[in-house]
């Protein structure tokens, strides 16, 4: 593919917004829920009132795996998007049914890989936001990034 960025293509400051948004309903909350994180405030709109939530509230962990296909749709890394670590989440506000997730993402760090001279590590960003703009996640992950001289 012509559109794969290596790691030469990638600067400090560098942005991309995700492709679209994603819309979360009750049902992907259910689902995700009772196959990975089985609380009660995930499981049924009665418990979430209940809770600490006020209402049915997404897995931050399904709102992560949101986030990491709008990664991989919108940084189309050479070879795939190899994750290298995660330096940070923040959950900063309940994901509900009907909100609509887009992500923003800046390159916070590019650097050569010391343990694989064939690869650079890329450390981004991202805030990921709902359709009222409001940040309902935070993260900072590093990826290895393929180095163009070392393309096969």
């Amino acid at each position: 593919m012509g559109n794969e960025l290596y790691f030469e293509d990638f600067h400090l400051g560098q942005k991309f917004q995700s492709h679209g948004s994603v819309k979360v309903t009750a049902a992907d909350i259910k689902e995700f829920g009772e196959k990975y994180d089985p609380q009660p405030f995930h499981l049924d709109e009665t418990a979430g009132e209940n809770s600490f939530f006020g209402g049915l509230a997404a897995s931050g962990w399904l709102t992560a795996a949101i986030v990491m296909r709008m990664r991989v749709e919108t940084i189309r890394v050479a070879g795939g998007m190899i994750g290298a670590g995660v330096e940070e989440i923040r959950w900063t506000k309940p994901v509900r049914p009907g909100d609509s997730l887009h992500t923003d993402t800046e390159v916070v760090g590019v650097r050569q890989s010391n343990k694989r001279p064939n690869f650079g590590v890329v450390t981004i960003q991202t805030l990921t936001l709902n359709q009222r703009e409001e940040i309902v996640m935070r993260s900072r992950v590093n990826f290895l990034a393929p180095l163009r001289s070392a393309k096969k």
